[in-house]
């Protein structure tokens, strides 16, 4: 048997051919840009594409530090008892719960807006 590293944690999956990983690299890059304003107001929407068919709510443009991001996205996710997560810049919550979300920011004080199609 041939001993070859087949993963890495730095570079991923090693089995696939160079140029296809790379590739994959700079599409991964380009997939979670969103052209939402900076414009202070806040943004949710409920996304499924690109995640199994499985729904969460999205949270664009919160005025946070990264730390105070974790820990809204903290007590978001326990006032609508559900998983969720900090990624790029974005909060995002398990499940349809844009309502639950746009109320629950309103009440911390952000101006608020659904986004995408309802």
């Amino acid at each position: 048997m041939k001993d070859k590293i087949v993963y890495s944690t730095e570079h991923g999956d090693l089995r696939e051919a160079g140029d296809d990983r790379d590739r994959k690299k700079v599409n991964h890059v380009f997939k979670n840009t969103h052209a939402f304003k900076k414009d202070g107001t806040v943004r949710v929407q409920k996304e499924s594409k690109g995640r199994g068919g499985k729904t969460v709510s999205a949270i664009y443009g919160l005025p946070l530090s990264e730390i105070a991001m974790m820990d809204m996205a903290a007590r978001l996710k326990q006032k609508c008892g559900a998983g969720g997560t900090v990624k790029d810049g974005i909060i995002l919550i398990q499940g349809d719960k844009v309502d639950m979300i746009i109320q629950l920011l309103q009440q911390e004080g952000f101006t608020v807006k659904r986004a995408g199609a309802s």
